[in-house]
């Protein structure tokens, strides 16, 4: 019984430690560090990669040899989706990585020989995933907000184009007056590149393989679409902002079914455990204490 007690004291001290590191993370990537050289928009970046910054230059021959093409070609675009194309480069990234995963294994060695075994591995599993996690988390997050926001611009430019503006004077007086968002930020650079010269199909094009986002890039293959086919754009706009209504109606109706579901876990592994251990623990060690 004295061993079972001590292997869920060690599970839950693991979980304890884990979701300490998961705060400090969390805690530390929320500092707001470096500004956007790209509009009026704050890009945060966590203090460990501002640290390991200054090291980019010394990994420059091993982020350009030919076996790291392919994943330095993926970083680019997972920082393009993210928005940070501007902020930070695949070559830093990739020195983070790098850095975080020695410092990982440096910690590691330490505490494996503090006779802290579960705690090293704990800490380089941490290191050498949060890069890429944090990243990831950035993707979603502005795929999220995209998602939100469009549906009201598709609105805006149906209105807009029906009462007579063409598609760029249109988007040009929305972005004007809305509040900057991540859509915001996507679509003038957008309006930035056709107002230079460049084709419109080409500028939406463009956004649509930086971005990344399905619902946009539906919206602007329409349009596109429309414009080589000579189909009425307005009426475009309008079919596409009742079906992103339509998605977002469902995605939300399908999140709120999930939720439950979602509940049992942290239920099952955090909170009956501890108040089986609380309530029953002490009633079994009494009945073992008469059979005895």
């Amino acid at each position: 019984m004295d061993q079972i007690f001590m292997l869920l004291a060690s599970v839950f001290a693991g979980l304890c430690a884990a979701s300490v590191v998961l705060l400090v993370a969390e805690m530390i990537s929320a500092i707001d560090v470096e500004k956007a050289q790209f509009g009026e928009d704050a890009r945060p970046i966590p203090v460990l990669f501002r640290i390991f910054l200054p090291f980019t230059p010394n990994f420059r021959r091993l982020c350009s040899s030919e076996s790291l093409a392919g994943t330095m070609k993926k970083l680019r675009e997972q920082l393009a989706m993210a928005g940070y194309e501007q902020v930070l480069t695949a070559e830093q990234f990739m020195t983070v990585r790098i850095l975080f995963g020695a410092l990982g294994v440096l910690f590691t060695i330490l505490f494996f020989a503090s006779d802290n075994a579960m705690a090293g591995i704990l800490v380089l599993f941490c290191a050498v995933l949060y890069p890429q996690v944090w990243l990831r988390s950035l993707i979603t997050k502005r795929h999220l907000q995209i998602l939100k926001a469009l549906p009201n611009v598709l609105d805006l430019l149906t209105l807009s184009v029906e009462a007579g503006k063409d598609f760029v004077t249109a988007l040009r007086d929305i972005l004007g007056r809305r509040p900057a968002d991540e859509l915001g930020l996507e679509l003038r650079k957008a309006l930035h590149e056709i107002q230079l010269g460049r084709p419109r199909q080409t500028a939406l094009k463009e956004m649509t393989q930086r971005v990344r986002q399905p619902e946009l890039t539906s919206v602007m293959n329409a349009i596109v679409q429309s414009d080589e086919l000579g189909v009425s754009i307005g009426q475009v706009l309008r079919i596409q902002a009742e079906q992103l209504r339509a998605k977002r109606f469902a995605r939300a109706e399908k999140l709120a079914s999930e939720a439950p579901v979602k509940i049992l876990f942290p239920v099952a592994l955090l909170i009956f455990p501890a108040v089986f251990t609380v309530v029953i623990a002490p009633m079994l060690m009494r009945a073992l204490e008469m059979f005895q």
